[in-house]
């Protein structure tokens, strides 16, 4: 009999906090340059967020069952998997069954949003489904297309979604706030992947860590940090952002010992772990200041 922790393993419920916060990026962003929105549309936007998330998630703990790459993994807080199904194989049906009924459930918002707002949704939302469905498969077997693609899920589909869902249109300040959560998805989806090298590779999955070894990988962490800030300070000073916007800056106080502790611990499993929690802390935190000063700019 299923217990809901059985259903829920999957969804990998810990990690479904991105979707408010991206989705909270992309209100700021269209509060912003608008003013009044749509709580209705934005309950939606936030309901298609995280039925995007949890399909992604269940797919490929579903994914990973079947190629018993979760046999081969040792699971950590923020990797490997829930380890829901190693433990109950006969959930693995469940699994494939959540990740489909939530990718429905996202494309039907979808199709609402298009038959509200327009045909221009339809390059966002379709590469957003081809995202969900190629990930584990195909993405996952490119390094350039494995770093990015979480970013652009959670960055530009999620924060510029949202912002159009809201005002009808693209705007350029949600176009670079989307940038934070692109950098910072990315390198969080690239930290968690250091743990997992040798069961990954026996996959034939290849991502950075694999091809260039996790020092070499820690450098385009650093890289990809500096960028999100670097994003920030370019939108300001290009006006497509208010001053407020650099209230992002305050989670530097994560991000230099984060940073510092991967460039030094890439290659020590055991040191390195407190460093994957300040990330994903990191990541969560940098989206929701920068909403805010959105929401106190003038």
């Amino acid at each position: 009999m299923l217990e809901p922790r059985d259903l829920l393993g999957p969804m990998r419920v810990p990690f479904l906090v991105l979707p408010p916060a991206c989705v909270f990026l992309g209100a700021g962003t269209a509060i912003w340059t608008q003013g009044l929105i749509d709580p209705f549309f934005l309950l939606l936007a936030f309901g298609g967020a995280v039925a995007a998330h949890i399909s992604v998630n269940a797919l490929n703990e579903y994914s990973d069952f079947r190629s018993q790459l979760d046999l081969r993994t040792e699971r950590t807080p923020f990797s490997g998997g829930s380890g829901t199904l190693p433990a109950k194989p006969e959930v693995a049906r469940s699994a494939l069954v959540t990740g489909l009924a939530m990718l429905v459930v996202a494309g039907l918002i979808g199709l609402y949003f298009l038959y509200i707002r327009g045909l221009a949704l339809l390059p966002l939302g379709l590469l957003g489904i081809v995202s969900i469905l190629a990930y584990t498969p195909w993405i996952t077997r490119s390094p350039f297309l494995c770093l990015i693609a979480p970013g652009l899920g959670f960055g530009l589909f999620m924060v510029l979604g949202t912002d159009f869902v809201l005002t009808g249109s693209y705007s350029w300040a949600a176009f670079w706030a989307s940038l934070v959560p692109f950098f910072l998805v990315s390198n969080l989806l690239l930290l968690n992947q250091f743990p997992d090298v040798e069961a990954d590779r026996s996959v034939g999955r290849r991502h950075y860590p694999i091809v260039l070894g996790r020092r070499k990988s820690s450098y385009i962490y650093a890289a990809f940090l500096l960028g999100t800030y670097l994003s920030l300070v370019v939108a300001v000073i290009l006006d497509y952002l208010p001053l407020a916007s650099l209230l992002g800056f305050a989670s530097l106080l994560l991000a230099i010992p984060t940073v510092r502790g991967v460039l030094r611990y890439a290659d020590d499993l055991g040191k390195l772990m407190p460093f994957l929690g300040l990330n994903v802390i990191l990541t969560v935190v940098t989206p929701v200041l920068v909403g805010v000063g959105l929401l106190l700019a003038p």
